[in-house]
């Protein structure tokens, strides 16, 4: 599912636009992989009288649900789930039907830590923990390449804060130059 661009600026610039590791996939996978293999099991090696088809029908239930349960939807989440890096704001967002959506402008954003086990390490992924003003922390599990994607949300913040500071120096000699203007009338 894409991310929908009527979310961001006119003026705002996707940098990075990213999903969960495929790590994420590979347990759903096996489990489906699994749930096709005892039904096709079950389905051979049953007998064919009554009391094997209500077996077969069992068995085949089963892997259903636990393919829905355990494979399916977790595929699902995995690629509805979107971490979009603008030249504005961090947008976390997830949900397959009802839908979740969290903004984290850049201006806001005081501390990112990114931290990997080793198997995370081997496969090139981690958690990104980013800390907003207001005690507020996003966590983004399963980061592909977190190493460059904590450099540019430095990188991010950093041309963030200096173009908010060019502004900043302008609102402030705006009013200095009306002082002025009063004192000298």
């Amino acid at each position: 599912m894409a991310f929908p661009d009527d979310v961001l600026t006119a003026e705002e610039e996707v940098v990075l636009h990213l999903h969960p590791h495929a790590k994420a996939a590979v347990r759903p996978i096996l489990v489906l992989a699994l749930a096709l293999v005892a039904t096709i099991v079950a389905w051979v090696m049953l007998p064919t009288n009554d009391g094997g088809q209500i077996g077969v029908a069992v068995v085949a239930a089963t892997a259903l649900f636990f393919a829905l349960s355990r494979g399916v939807r977790p595929l699902l989440i995995w690629r509805c789930t979107h971490y979009v890096f603008t030249d504005e704001r961090i947008l976390l967002q997830n949900g397959v039907i009802a839908r979740e959506r969290r903004d984290l402008p850049l201006a806001r954003i005081n501390d990112h830590a990114m931290s990997q086990s080793p198997l995370e390490r081997l496969l090139g992924c981690g958690t990104l923990t980013v800390d907003s003003i207001g005690d507020r922390v996003a966590v983004l599990a399963a980061v592909p390449h977190v190493q460059h994607v904590q450099s540019i949300l430095y990188e991010l913040i950093d041309a963030d804060r200096v173009l908010h500071a060019d502004d900043e120096e302008d609102e402030q000699q705006e009013p200095d130059r009306r002082r002025f203007r009063l004192r000298r009338s």
